[in-house]
């Protein structure tokens, strides 16, 4: 399944059919199924509950699964009758009557998956330009799961008040901003985190409420969760929740009516997930453009490779001088002639292969290196001394 390819979702939902594995968890389970893979805290590094392998998706790709994956969960939970395709475009119709949207294109006509891809496309902000998503810093959205919440009261009635979606947002900017502003020494993770936060918002244009207006808005269970855990999500900036935050929050989780226990595990889990996953979250990353740029487009570029690996592998054999360079490769350097060699005869079959096609646009090229690194996995371990089997 490729979710970055037209039919995906219908691909997705005919494994889910055959496992439905996802519907053997509890609602409170799922939610720390959500979590725990970074949904919640917008950082997807895996498929909520393992429910299908990660193999080489991206962190969009993450994102796409797990944000349908989520409102495929709450549709069935709701028992409702309207199939779940049709329910979601409803769903997201309904906002962009009463707001117009940045999907509005994608709305009216017939219902279908490929009408839903487009709107998930549109709804995480992935950027077109691969090679300027490499340049951003923030490439997801940070409040999905609002969405989810809008989606289930919209499954009560079959219609959602626009004022459910801004009070929310008014009280997630409210608790989660106003801790983040109120720090003195701001470091690189809180000003980084207060932009998205303040991007991810759908209206910018919300009255600010204060403290004790935010509790009272927030009202179910799963709400309270999520604030809980953006709060610490936000108060995580230094690294470490120290003493004053820990305080700020139980107090927050006091007045939100939620156990201790609930507490203390939301303390702990923001902290394991961001501790165990620091090297692979752009937002704690410290890295310079450069480095940035280098690691996401190596990311992509490994993708790519294995996605194309048997038609590229065989494309390789038909060429013997450049199998004969890439292979020396793996153990010498190839001098500037050799080089030319390679570069050219790798772009002559990229243009056999479309979706390689980037890598004959113009700076395209700039990546070749890249190529070159990842593609000596394809070949056979004869023509690699040094390799070593994992």
């Amino acid at each position: 399944m490729n979710p970055s390819a037209q039919g995906w979702i219908k691909k997705l939902l005919k494994e889910i059919e055959k496992e439905k594995s996802i519907f053997n968890f509890n609602e409170e389970a799922f939610y720390h199924a959500l979590r725990n893979c970074g949904f919640i805290y917008g950082s997807n590094l895996e498929v909520v509950g393992g429910i299908i392998n990660k193999k080489d998706l991206t962190e969009d790709e993450l994102c796409k699964i797990n944000l349908l994956l989520t409102l495929l969960y709450t549709h069935n939970k709701s028992k409702s009758e309207i199939p779940f395709v049709d329910s979601i475009i409803n769903f997201y119709t309904d906002i962009n009557e009463l707001k117009i949207s940045f999907f509005q294109e994608l709305l009216g006509g017939k219902k279908s998956s490929e009408q839903l891809e487009g709107i998930i496309h549109k709804r995480i902000q992935i950027d077109a330009n691969v090679l300027t998503k490499n340049f951003n810093y923030f490439i997801i959205n940070a409040l999905l799961f609002v969405d989810v919440l809008a989606y289930r009261e919209f499954l009560k009635n079959n219609t959602i008040s626009i004022d459910y979606i801004r009070n929310l947002e008014a009280a997630i900017e409210a608790i989660s901003l106003d801790v983040l502003n109120s720090k003195t020494l701001k470091n690189q993770y809180d000003e980084s985190l207060i932009k998205l936060f303040e991007s991810s918002l759908r209206f910018k244009d919300n009255v600010h409420v204060n403290y004790k207006k935010a509790i009272e808005i927030i009202k179910t269970k799963q709400e309270k969760y999520y604030i809980l855990d953006l709060a610490c999500m936000a108060t995580w900036g230094d690294r470490t929740i120290d003493d004053k935050e820990q305080q700020f929050l139980i107090q927050l989780g006091t007045d939100l009516n939620l156990h201790t226990s609930r507490i203390n595990q939301s303390i702990n889990t923001v902290n394991h997930f961001y501790t165990a996953n620091k090297d692979n979250i752009a937002l704690l990353s410290s890295k310079n453009i450069v480095q940035s740029f280098y690691n996401n487009s190596s990311k992509m570029v490994n993708k790519l490779i294995t996605r194309n690996s048997k038609r590229l592998y065989q494309e390789l054999k038909d060429s013997k001088e450049l199998m004969i360079l890439l292979s020396q490769s793996t153990v010498r350097d190839l001098n500037n002639e050799e080089q030319k060699k390679v570069q050219e005869q790798l772009l002559d079959i990229f243009k056999s292969i479309p979706s390689l096609a980037i890598f004959i646009l113009p700076g395209g090229a700039l990546l070749l290196p890249l190529v070159i690194k990842f593609i000596p996995k394809l070949l056979p371990s004869a023509f690699d001394d040094n390799r070593i089997d994992d």
